[in-house]
């Protein structure tokens, strides 16, 4: 997966009310493909509390997204960009804007 938690990301479908926003990622599944951004998707959830103390009611909270759906944001150019990978010597790799071909 290109994507890592404390990416900025921008969301590329969806309803007009969050297509275009950038948020950072909380949470990364690799294993079902979806990210989780602050403050996109949110849902609306019925909790009730586990212990004294605890929230309960309705919440409003993140939900998953596919990370298709997600793309990076590079932190140096701020374009909008895919992930490119550069390998060195010694078999690290990271990552690389391809528009901009600076490491982040």
């Amino acid at each position: 997966m290109n994507i890592k938690v404390g990416d900025t990301v921008v969301l590329l479908t969806g309803d007009e009310k969050y297509r275009g926003k950038q948020g950072k990622v909380l949470e990364v599944s690799p294993k079902e493909d979806k990210v989780i951004v602050e403050g996109l998707n949110m849902v609306k959830k019925h909790v009730k509390p586990k212990k004294a103390g605890d929230p309960s009611g309705i919440i409003e909270t993140e939900s998953a997204i596919y990370a298709s759906k997600v793309a990076v944001v590079c932190p140096k150019c701020g374009k909008v960009t895919r992930v490119a990978h550069k390998v060195y010597e010694n078999g690290t790799k990271d990552r690389m804007c391809k528009k901009c071909k600076e490491t982040f």
